[in-house]
C-alpha cells in the first residue's frame, strides 16, 4: 500500500469515526458483559464492530469506486449488526441506558457519514477509467425450487 493511500485513509472521516466507535465498544461496552457471554455475544459485538472500520479501509484500498461503495455497504451492514447486538446486551441489562444511548448516537452519526461517503464516491467515480473497470461477471439465472414448487416447464 502506498504511503499516499495510508495518509488518505487517515484523513477519511468515516474511517476515523469508525475507529473511535470501536474503541468505545471495546473499552466501555465489552467489559460490562458477563463472563458467560465471552464466546457468544462478546465475540459477535467484537467482530461486527471491528468490521466497520476494516471494511471502510478495504474499500478505500480499492481503486475502483464501485468496489469502494460495495465495501461501504458492508461496513454499514456491520454497523447495524453491531447495533442489534448492543441492543440485545442493553435488553439483557448488561449495558446501561446512558451507554446504549451514546453508542446509538455514534452509530446514527456513522451511518450518515458512510451514506455521505457513498454518495461522494458515486459522484466522483474514481477509477472509472482503470483497465477492466467496465467488465462485469454475469451468470445465467438459475431456477431455484422449493418442495412446493413446480418446475417452470410444467406450469
Amino acid at each position: 500500500m502506498s504511503n499516499d493511500n495510508i495518509q488518505g485513509l487517515e484523513t477519511l472521516e468515516a474511517w476515523k469515526k469508525a475507529r473511535a466507535f470501536v474503541l468505545v465498544v471495546y473499552k466501555e461496552a465489552l467489559p460490562l458483559l458477563p463472563v458467560e457471554e465471552k464466546w457468544h455475544l462478546n465475540q459477535q459485538i467484537r467482530r461486527s464492530a471491528q468490521s466497520v472500520s476494516a471494511n471502510i479501509a478495504e474499500g478505500h484500498g480499492r481503486f475502483y469506486y464501485q468496489e469502494n461503495v460495495r465495501f461501504c455497504y458492508i461496513a454499514r451492514g456491520s454497523l447495524t449488526e453491531t447495533y442489534t447486538h448492543l441492543s440485545l446486551a442493553h435488553d439483557l441489562q448488561y449495558i446501561p441506558d446512558e451507554l446504549h444511548t451514546r453508542l446509538k448516537g455514534q452509530i446514527e452519526e456513522l451511518i450518515r457519514i458512510i451514506n455521505g461517503y457513498i454518495a461522494y464516491l458515486k459522484r466522483s467515480k474514481r477509477g472509472e477509467k482503470e483497465p477492466g473497470a467496465n467488465y462485469a461477471v454475469r451468470e445465467e439465472a438459475i431456477v431455484y425450487l422449493t418442495g412446493n414448487d413446480t418446475p417452470p416447464e410444467d406450469k
